[in-house]
């Protein structure tokens, strides 16, 4: 299969995290500043529509990774270039920003009188119940509270554990719903909005904890942002620190651990119940018109599926 070249699978990536960021942060920008969209459950609908759109409208040209977690997962455990990771997570870490910095241009009014509603001032103590628009944090602020009673009530090890098993969960459907080899995987392209319906199934269980991050570009590149905008310290390194290895490494141990799980675990018995196909088949049935493949051309597959 003939690939992208490189620049223009980095440029779908910065458009595609561009898009993930603005509309799922944006969510939560109109959650907060508010009350047009209260509740966990729109804000999640939000992000899990926006995936899927991004995967229908960029997964042709790079796979729509929009997410370094799901880079280094198909890097390690599937046949991803590694020449192409630490580009796709520079893409992903400059749509973010950029998404971020449009959104605190579009909603800075709104924010600075929700601010001050609440006698927020913006990077002292109990800021992040602002600051959360753009970076996560544990517990979360607009559920929770910022008072050290509200904070022990989630331990880091409980935020890690959230973000860890959160994104092995997502990594692990990934990999299962993009796998030619997997008979039961969704007809035709279905799969993205099953990947979108993951997202929001995850977020509406664990945002109380973490604001569920999952993704390593979608909090850093706006806490970023955060961080020049006024927030300081209390973006980066945030409150109770943490932001490393609960929104960094955690995701990116627990995509391995998903995927891990999935093509060790799972891909084996997949295969056991299925007559494996030739790759002549494989390559003939290709050129052949199907509703009920995944074109690997949107899928990503040939760069998903793991060498045998």
């Amino acid at each position: 299969m003939n690939r992208p070249p490189l620049a223009s699978q980095c440029l779908s990536e910065v458009i595609g995290t561009f898009l993930l960021v603005f509309f799922g942060t944006g969510a939560v920008f109109v959650s907060v500043t508010t009350d047009m969209m209260s509740g966990v459950l729109p804000v999640a609908i939000v992000w899990g529509a926006v995936i899927a759109l991004v995967i229908y409208s960029l997964g042709a040209i790079s796979g729509a990774h929009i997410n370094p977690a799901v880079t280094i997962a198909s890097f390690a455990l599937r046949r991803f270039p590694p020449g192409r990771v630490l580009p796709y997570i520079a893409s992903q870490l400059i749509g973010a920003m950029l998404a971020s910095a449009l959104l605190l241009a579009i909603f800075g009014g709104l924010l600075a009188g929700f601010e001050k509603t609440h006698g927020i001032v913006r990077g002292q103590p109990g800021s992040e119940r602002s600051a959360m628009v753009f970076g996560e944090y544990f517990p979360n602020p607009g559920a929770i509270g910022t008072a050290d009673e509200a904070r022990a009530k989630v331990a880091r090890w409980q935020a890690m554990a959230g973000e860890g098993i959160g994104t092995a969960v997502l990594v692990f459907f990934i990999f299962a719903l993009t796998d030619p080899r997997n008979r039961n995987r969704p007809d035709g392209t279905l799969f993205a909005v099953f990947i979108g319906l993951t997202i929001t199934t995850l977020i509406c269980i664990i945002a109380p904890l973490t604001q569920a991050g999952f993704n390593p570009a979608r909090d850093f590149g706006p806490r970023v942002v955060a961080y020049f905008a006024g927030w300081k310290s209390i973006a980066i390194p945030g409150p109770r620190g943490g932001f490393l290895t609960v929104y960094i490494l955690a995701p990116v141990v627990g995509g391995l651990a998903g995927g891990a799980f999935y093509d060790y675990v799972i891909r084996p018995e997949t295969q056991s119940t299925t007559k494996p196909r030739s790759r002549e088949a494989d390559s003939q049935s290709e050129n052949k018109p199907s509703t009920n493949r995944c074109p690997d051309r949107i899928s990503n597959a040939a760069l998903l599926d793991r060498s045998d």
